[in-house]
């Protein structure tokens, strides 16, 4: 760190800079100093390799460019670390192979701590809400990364973090309005709506403001001067919040004037989703949010991340109403296609499922069956990762139901659940391919085109499984057209990442254009609001390259979720007896491969064993592909390469026997 115990903390949110413990700022030398640390911050923890770091910094590199890039890292660590002995490894800015990472923790960046207070405030009460906002606003002193406004390496970023400053705003006068304090939240919510005028949330929250500031009149002329704005500028007529807002201030509506410190939870989450049923009761206003939360999550990063916050506070408040069929239908509605087999937000996805085995116990027998086996739905659905059988018996109850209905909806949703559920044991692709057969088959006949676009995705993972990458191509560009169609933009994310496994396998491209294409997928990811499939991601799909190429092991820290099963690589001294089986998931016989190269490596006849026992009903397979986004490479190579290494121990012919078919595979 900085020195004797210390730390550094960096600022992007406006100027790049950066201080030490004692809060002195740390003397950054010229701009290409200051522009590699603000490269390697957007990179978060990720190594950018020096090829990277010349193109984003020169538009026609110079000769000595990859030396000077070297020169200017080495006058950072200096600066960022002062007290470092001689030849002692740098701790905060670290050589990874070809390329540096920037490690600071979460907290030393103030980006990474304006993300995290927003994401707290959407859970807060809103006086806590109000404090923390204020805090972390307050930590903008211009644009971000306000140095490199021509740059194209922050722009990404740039965006991302704009856009969340600006929720904060409102977020922070939706908290304002929530304590009875319009009048402090009108100043802020004028300039916003000037600076921003396509912001149709601040226009709703600048016009309640006035109104219940007691200024009618000056409420009214906001609404309408938003209406032409939008008109004007954006060729848009007002959204529904607007209109039925207008119709409100209009009629005086009684619900307008709430008491002070009032917290009416549903009638929040009804706003925050854009609702036009502001006049019905609490339980109506949370099934339609739902409905709108459910389109909304398919609309980008922001409406998916938007949805999963606001659709726990929806069951939470619909929990509070006491009423289990109504809880019920709430949670059932938000059957948004779930294609990866890890969650977002895990407690968030745990909270539902307990909130949906509350409720199923709650149910009176005279429920409909129809709303019972989304319960289970939700249930296989939001259960990803997990040995329990549970979810997986609610999977099977669910499409039970739904058959027996024939009801497509809901036939679509429960066969979403069996297929988060088909990872219980390895070598499934075949199972998943006919679950992505039906749900295709099934969203045709009836319409169904966020099913259909599942359904696709499930196939190009299970054609890619088993290297079948010409089906695999067909249902890539079949979901891509239907993404097309309907905007549906998270879509291509995944048939992005496909495209670069392709690449790398199929077309078998030399290893540093595999690998630029893999960390090109990465930087779409990143701003993708999916975390459960991002984290560690790309230094897992660069170790399979590697691996199946034969080239050095690079250990890019960044592993996630998939650390107690890379660790061994890197770590001979590591007890693979406590290394846990690797969870269900699309990734798993990836997992279990890694294990039994380390076993391999280190003699371990106990663990190749147990490798083996998991790999073998894989052995047609590549392992990780059923993901389709990377893999380390054929499992029956696996298969061989532990039998060989298990005969050379001389076990047991027996033990070789078991399962013999794969043996000569």
């Amino acid at each position: 760190m900085a020195s004797s115990g210390g730390r550094v903390r960096f600022a992007v949110l406006g100027p790049v800079r950066a201080e030490d413990a004692a809060g002195r700022a740390v003397a950054l030398k010229g701009p290409m100093h200051r522009a590699v640390l603000a490269r390697l911050l957007v990179a978060r923890g990720r190594v950018v390799p020096v090829t990277d770091l010349v193109d984003d910094l020169w538009v026609a590199p110079p000769a000595g460019a990859v030396a000077a890039v070297r020169t200017f890292v080495a006058a950072l660590r200096r600066a960022l670390e002062p007290d470092r002995p001689p030849r002692a490894p740098a701790a905060l800015l670290v050589t990874r192979g070809a390329g540096y990472a920037l490690q600071p923790a979460a907290h030393d960046v103030d980006a990474w701590r304006f993300e995290e207070a927003v994401a707290a405030a959407g859970a807060q009460e809103p006086a806590a809400a109000l404090r923390t906002l204020g805090e972390a606003l307050g930590w903008w002193h211009g644009p971000a990364y306000a140095d490199f406004p021509d740059a194209a390496w922050p722009r990404a970023d740039r965006a991302r973090l704009t856009e969340l400053r600006l929720q904060a705003v409102e977020q922070l006068a939706a908290a304002r309005l929530a304590l009875g304090r319009p009048a402090e939240a009108v100043p802020d919510l004028d300039a916003h709506v000037t600076a921003h005028p396509w912001r149709e949330e601040g226009w709703r929250l600048f016009a309640l403001a006035l109104y219940r500031s007691g200024r009618q009149a000056d409420a009214l002329a906001v609404l309408r001067r938003a209406r032409e704005l939008l008109a004007g500028q954006l060729g848009l007529d007002p959204g529904p919040a607007l209109r039925a807002l207008e119709a409100d201030v209009l009629r005086q509506a009684p619900h307008l004037d709430r008491p002070p410190g009032a917290d009416d939870v549903a009638g929040a989450v009804w706003a925050r989703a854009a609702a036009a049923f502001e006049r019905v009761g609490a339980g109506a206003r949370l099934e339609s949010a739902v409905g709108l939360l459910r389109g909304l999550a398919v609309t980008g990063p922001g409406g998916l991340e938007a949805a999963r916050e606001q659709r726990a506070a929806a069951v939470a408040a619909a929990e509070q109403l006491g009423d289990p069929e109504l809880t019920a239908r709430v949670i059932g509605a938000y059957d948004v296609p779930a294609v990866w087999t890890r969650a977002d937000d895990p407690a968030e996805a745990a909270a539902v499922v307990a909130a949906a085995g509350r409720t199923l116990a709650a149910l009176p027998a005279t429920a409909a069956p129809a709303v019972r086996a989304r319960l289970f739905a939700t249930v296989a659905v939001e259960s990803r990762g997990t040995a329990d059988p549970w979810p997986l018996r609610c999977a099977e109850r669910a499409e039970a139901i739904a058959r027996e209905l024939d009801d497509p909806g809901l036939l679509a949703f429960a066969l979403n659940g069996a297929f988060m559920q088909s990872c219980h044991r390895t070598g499934q692709s075949a199972r998943r391919d006919a679950i992505g057969a039906e749900l295709v088959a099934l969203a045709r006949r009836h319409a169904l085109v966020t099913a259909e676009v599942l359904g696709h995705l499930v196939r190009m993972q299970a054609a890619a499984a088993v290297a079948g990458f010409a089906a695999a191509d067909g249902h890539a560009a079949a979901a891509d057209a239907l993404a097309a169609r309907h905007e549906l933009p998270l879509v291509g994310v995944l048939t992005g990442w496909y495209r670069a496994l392709r690449a790398d396998v199929a077309d078998e491209v030399p290893a540093t254009v595999a690998e630029h294409r893999y960390r090109a997928a990465a930087v779409r990811l990143d701003t993708a609001g999916m975390p459960g499939l991002r984290d560690g991601l790309l230094p897992l799909a660069l170790l399979g390259l590697r691996l199946r190429r034969g080239l050095p092991l690079v250990d890019e820290g960044g592993w996630g979720q998939y650390e107690p099963w890379v660790r061994p690589l890197f770590d001979p001294g590591t007890v693979l007896a406590e290394v846990p089986d690797p969870p269900p998931g699309l990734l798993r016989e990836a997992l279990w491969s890694l294990l039994g190269r380390a076993a391999v490596a280190a003699g371990d006849g106990g663990a190749m064993r147990r490798v083996r026992e998991a790999l073998v009903p894989a052995a047609g397979e590549w392992a990780g592909a059923a993901g389709g986004l990377l893999t380390t490479g054929p499992v029956a190579a696996d298969v061989r390469a532990l039998d060989r290494a298990l005969a050379a121990r001389d076990v047991p012919p027996s033990a070789l026997r078991r399962n013999g078919r794969f043996l000569a595979s």
